[in-house]
């Protein structure tokens, strides 16, 4: 049987999440250290582990609550009517997973992809990265292929938004932007 959560504890975490809210936007999130978070929120380094097994804990909730945030802005918004107006719908969620080297590098390995044990915000965030895709693949405005199950186009949104993301940081294929070398992926697969 599971024990209520105490209001204190849940005001502290929520202290512990504003602090590294903070943080994050002083000095970024590869830059956060877990010592001016527990300063800011003016509690132990203790307190941090009791909440958080470690700073890629912590990162694994906030980068999930920002990715979750642009994913509810998406879903919410118009369907795309077009390949373009797909990549430009996914702008906002490329802004951020390209917006340091760390974020997506976080992303990969709270995706799902790696095998973990446990499904925390970020790999929420990738099921409703497919959900909204999915929306967007049924959507009667948009027309795409009909030789697959529109939950494998949706699947294919998401691998070759993560493989455009992926070049865009590999010293070889940098020179070409993100935007640039999903719209030709998308147009091959969807059409």
């Amino acid at each position: 049987m599971n024990k209520p959560v105490q209001a204190r504890t849940l005001k502290t975490r929520a202290k512990l999440l504003d602090a590294a809210t903070a943080v994050v936007a002083d000095v970024g999130y590869e830059a956060l250290r877990v010592e001016e978070v527990v300063r800011r929120a003016g509690v132990a380094k203790g307190t941090f582990f009791a909440h958080f097994r470690d700073k890629d804990a912590l990162m694994d909730h906030l980068i999930g609550a920002e990715m979750n945030a642009i994913l509810t802005d998406m879903a919410n918004g118009a369907a795309p009517r077009d390949v373009p107006d797909m990549v430009r719908a996914l702008r906002p969620l490329i802004a951020f997973a390209t917006s340091e080297r760390y974020v997506f590098d976080v992303v990969l390995r709270h995706s799902g992809a790696a095998a973990i044990t446990e499904i925390g915000p970020i790999a929420r965030a990738f099921e409703q990265q497919y959900q909204v895709s999915l929306q967007w693949v049924t959507h009667p405005d948009l027309t795409v292929r009909e030789d697959i199950p529109p939950e494998l186009l949706a699947e294919g949104i998401g691998a070759f938004l993560i493989q455009a993301i992926s070049l865009q940081f590999c010293a070889l294929h940098s020179a070409v932007g993100v935007e640039e070398r999903l719209e030709p992926y998308l147009r091959a697969w969807l059409k």
